[in-house]
């Protein structure tokens, strides 16, 4: 894959701050299927900050690896600010990092609704006590939501750490 170049310096300099900061990053990713840790793990030296990261597709894996509670995943759905609040503390207790961001949303074309339509993503980042949660609503393709959600949350990271 490659990267657009501002994501690509977004992920260089979160990294940076990482670095200076001592701080481990871990990512719980769903409509990103991974681009976030991927645009973190292109940069040379990133072990010096990051060790694992996952990837949550299903409700199942969101449950079984980040101890999303059913009754959460039921009740708002995995597109939710309940779920992404449990995906960024489960994978920060599962990896012990300090910061974590997690990200769940509707990349389209299909799978919106009225309430929830396609663009729609819910992003958490967590930097040891201050925890930022957002309900933003992207336009463009799936490509372009998903690139949209991943630059919003690196920023956001950064924004949360300096």
């Amino acid at each position: 894959m490659i990267l657009p170049a501002h994501i690509s310096e977004l992920a260089a300099k979160l990294g940076a701050s990482l670095t200076n900061k001592k701080l481990w990053i871990t990512t719980a990713e769903s409509c990103t299927g991974g681009g976030i840790s991927y645009a973190l793990t292109d940069t040379a030296g990133s072990s010096a900050y990051i060790d694992r990261c996952f990837v949550t597709y299903s409700n199942d894996a969101k449950h079984e690896l980040l101890g999303v509670k059913k009754e959460i995943l039921e009740q708002f759905g995995a597109v939710s600010k309940e779920t992404i609040e449990q995906m960024a503390d489960g994978a920060i207790n599962a990896t012990n990092a300090d910061v974590a961001i997690a990200v769940s949303g509707i990349a389209g074309p299909g799978g919106g609704t009225k309430d929830k339509p396609v663009g729609t993503v819910w992003i958490a980042v967590k930097v040891l006590d201050k925890l930022s949660v957002e309900h933003c609503l992207f336009a463009g393709n799936r490509s372009e939501v998903r690139l949209q959600a991943i630059e919003y949350s690196l920023k956001k990271a950064i924004e949360l750490i300096n």
